[in-house]
């Protein structure tokens, strides 16, 4: 044990009624969504004015596709676990099994879906959703710090964590690197660096740059991070998370420079004209 170890004896589970089991994860979850909500509509109606009551039809596909997403990239990585007679297992969400990157993803294609049908700005809503998908994140990563699901790597410096509970995700005996809380860290130090400049740098970059600021920097930082993880390697000796995040690392470097050409043109870099009258 190194000198600085944090020992977690706390159950994953809070409580079962019925054939609903309450977790920690799905309990900070929640909150993570509550919390990318409140911060994501609230820069979005700076941006773009009243919303006018159409927040929750946004908020409604952004969670339904997001968990969507997260579910089908999660049974994907883990086929295995499904096969043999236990495919109904796949809709079993109550046991737990998302995939952060794929309810990411499934967000953005909801937010495109919501952007579409409301006549708003795409890119803008990529803008909001950037600070609120940070603090969404850090939240719902507390559930992860308990439950221990996610396995470090073995740390040899002089802190990491240790499960003990019976009951952990984790595993007890080792003490390996924090690497959610880690991740924590670094999506509040983003959301510390850039979200008080936020309607300052809103005004001075075309749609959608700041959006894909907050996501690239956030997936740089997170294929680091990967290396700290015991995950299988799915693709080129990458683990799923890395390759996610390669993923966003390249559609931003390819798309900032594609809005910045847009909008030097004249041209509205949404996909969808605003709704603003």
């Amino acid at each position: 044990m190194t000198a600085l170890t944090i020992v977690i004896d706390l159950d994953p589970n809070i409580i079962r009624i019925g054939p609903l089991l309450i977790t920690w994860h799905g309990v900070f979850s929640v909150l993570g969504i509550i919390a990318a909500a409140r911060i994501g509509f609230w820069l979005l109606e700076k941006d773009e004015g009243d919303l006018k009551g159409r927040s929750g039809d946004g908020l409604a596909w952004m969670v339904v596709v997001g968990l969507l997403g997260a579910r089908l990239l999660y049974v994907w990585e883990n086929f295995s676990i499904f096969a043999h007679g236990q495919l109904l297992r796949m809709f079993a969400l109550t046991e737990g099994g998302i995939s952060q990157w794929g309810g990411l993803f499934g967000a953005m294609v909801g937010a495109y879906i919501w952007a579409r049908r409301a006549k708003f700005s795409f890119w803008k809503i990529i803008d909001a959703g950037g600070p609120g998908a940070m603090i969404g994140l850090a939240v719902g990563r507390v559930g992860d710090v308990i439950n221990g699901e996610h396995h470090g790597t073995p740390t040899s410096l002089p802190w990491g964590v240790e499960y003990v509970n019976p009951s952990t995700l984790g595993e007890p005996g080792k003490v390996v690197h924090p690497e959610v809380a880690y991740e924590m860290v670094l999506c509040l130090a983003i959301l510390g660096l850039i979200l008080p400049f936020h309607q300052r740098l809103k005004q001075r970059l075309p749609d959608g740059v700041l959006g894909l600021i907050y996501f690239g920097v956030y997936a740089a930082g997170r294929f680091i991070l990967s290396f700290l993880r015991t995950d299988p390697s799915v693709f080129l000796g990458m683990r799923q998370a890395q390759v996610a995040s390669a993923l966003m690392v390249v559609v931003a470097i390819i798309a900032v420079p594609v809005l910045w050409r847009r909008a030097s043109r004249g041209v509205a870099p949404a996909p969808v004209t605003s709704g603003r009258a």
